[in-house]
């Protein structure tokens, strides 16, 4: 270990999900792909942190398109020999039933370990429950969020690893703290002397209770993501007690930490003694969306930052890097294998001096993914000529009608306009990797602030693939509008969606016509100073290593 590493607190990063590699599928979208960047470079920094996750067998599942233009999903069971059996089993009590987890190492990392519980095992009635990522709500839900926090903690105890620091990455984590505050309160009565053992038989339970919590509350961190109330999970209570997934407090106790349902995220950020929101604006919000929550904690901005040498082409950077350095051929070159890989997918051939639009988000309705077709007398011309193309992708939840009727929508903009409109499927690290780095800009049009980061713009960024959206997640804090991409909208906020879509449509097509396709085809050079601009500007200051930084100086010490 080196000298750095001794004088840092030890960190166990709970999550649900990692994005590693594109073929490893234990990850669903953002979460993950910070999580796999996170440890990444925990490993090339030497910061002292621990994963632990889930080893999914099935994953998030494959979604694809049918002949009618529906998406669909389908799942198999994945292998993945590169992983390390520790020898490790550990056991939690699930609905009065135990359940092993088997412990697996991924060898990725060296020094920032991560660890991977899996519950398929020959002995488990239960071996169900690390299937499907994100495939239910209800009891299988807290199932596996039982198994990745309160197994989750003891098996760092049976690795023999001691932790500074315990970081919930999203409330799913939460049960760990509850196995925390389970051994605090055993271990208590051995370590009282009997003078304070017959103060406790009087009390009771109810102080050991409120030290244990105190003490515990000082070993959790917290990062809160998604400013949208109903993507912040809750449970009924009665629902937690039958799952067992209370160990010992009582519905008066998880009411007063989580209310009733019980909110995963209203309980982290009360049992945390501190929290973090992903970008500057997003801790404004998210101040702002939990400030009822009495007991919670501070909730300070430490924007999200990306790996670079897992999405940025080193030939862009090294051209940035030279004075009077060719941007274009690289990233023509990069531009040509997105063309590449969407016809070896669909069939349909784009032309790579034309403008290419990349748009990839999750399909969910404040982000927006068709505002750009809202107004067809303005777009339908330009697609018609192919002076604009555009690619989309991203997933919706397997059980989210909705984000898949606007994927459906989107397919359905494809056939009408083959030549021009694209929508690759089975949204995963590959795709969003060419996307990232062959298009020429990158198109954002959430309803703002529902952004909570948005790091596929700093990876777009970074390879010199301009930037163009609503000033909302880390984007307001980059934006130098003309300079290194371009905003629309100006920030504005209305209560009324269609005042609110009806300004952001008018302010995009203005940019677009206006700015963005005359730079494009008449001013090459300007276009390219642009890219520089938005590399030099964004490479360091949204890299992972300076988000590792700040969790260091700001939440973990």
């Amino acid at each position: 270990m080196s000298k750095k590493t001794t004088h840092l607190p030890r960190t166990a990063y709970f999550c649900m999900e990692y994005g590693l590699e594109s073929s490893f599928k234990i990850y669903a979208g953002g979460l993950g792909i910070l999580a796999g960047d996170y440890m990444k470079g925990a490993k090339d920094h030497d910061f002292p942190i621990v994963g632990i996750g889930i080893k999914w067998k099935q994953g998030y599942g494959d979604q694809m398109i049918d002949e009618n233009g529906q998406p669909f999903d389908a799942y198999r069971n994945r292998n993945y020999d590169f992983l390390k059996d520790t020898g490790v089993k550990v056991d939690v009590e699930i609905r009065g039933r135990n359940v092993a987890c088997k412990v697996w190492l991924a060898d990725t990392f060296g020094n920032a370990p991560l660890y991977l519980l899996d519950t398929d095992l020959p002995e488990n009635a239960d071996a169900w429950i690390t299937g499907q990522l994100y495939g239910w709500f209800g009891e299988e839900r807290i199932a596996q969020e039982m198994v990745l926090g309160i197994g989750g903690v003891k098996a760092l105890r049976a690795l023999g690893i001691e932790v500074d620091v315990y970081h919930f990455n999203e409330g799913h984590a939460l049960f760990a703290g509850f196995e925390l505050l389970r051994e605090e309160m055993e271990d208590k009565p051995e370590k009282k002397s009997k003078k304070k053992k017959k103060k406790k038989k009087k009390d009771d339970g109810k102080v050991s209770f409120k030290k244990a919590f105190k003490k515990v509350r000082e070993k959790i961190v917290f990062t809160t993501h998604t400013p949208v109330i109903q993507g912040n999970e809750s449970h009924p209570i009665d629902r937690i007690m039958y799952m067992g997934a209370n160990l010992g407090l009582t519905e008066k106790q998880l009411r007063k930490l989580g209310g009733e349902p019980f909110n995963m995220t209203v309980a982290a950020l009360r049992m945390s003694r501190k929290s973090n929101a992903v970008a500057q604006l997003h801790g404004e919000t998210a101040n702002k969306m939990w400030e009822h929550v009495d007991g919670r904690s501070e909730i300070v901005a430490i924007t999200n930052g990306i790996h670079v040498p897992t999405w940025v082409d080193e030939a862009m950077l090294k051209a940035a890097d030279r004075k009077g350095g060719n941007l274009w051929k690289p990233h023509q070159e990069n531009k040509k294998a997105l063309i590449k890989l969407i016809e070896e997918r669909t069939g349909t051939k784009l032309n790579p001096n034309k403008l290419l639009i990349g748009f990839s988000r999750r399909a969910v309705a404040y982000k927006r993914s068709d505002l750009i077709f809202r107004a067809p007398e303005v777009i339908e011309p330009l697609l018609k000529n192919q002076t604009v193309q555009i690619v989309f992708s991203g997933k919706a939840h397997p059980l989210d009608d909705g984000g898949k009727e606007i994927i459906a929508n989107l397919v359905e903009m494809g056939r009408k306009y083959p030549n021009s409109v694209v929508f690759l499927d089975d949204y995963d690290m590959t795709i969003g990797a060419a996307l990232t780095r062959g298009s020429d800009i990158w198109l954002n049009n959430p309803v703002r602030p529902k952004e909570a980061s948005g790091t596929s713009g700093m990876k777009a960024s970074m390879n010199g693939v301009l930037n163009f959206s609503i000033l909302d997640g880390w984007w307001p804090e980059a934006c130098n509008h003309g300079v290194n991409g371009w905003q629309f909208g100006d920030g504005f906020e209305h209560e009324d969606q269609a005042i609110q879509d009806m300004h952001d449509l008018k302010e995009l097509y203005k940019v677009l016509t206006q700015e963005v396709i005359p730079t494009y085809y008449d001013n090459r050079e300007k276009w390219e100073d642009m890219m520089r601009q938005s590399i030099l500007s964004t490479r360091d200051q949204f890299s992972v290593k300076r988000m590792l930084d700040e969790y260091y100086e700001l939440l973990y010490k």
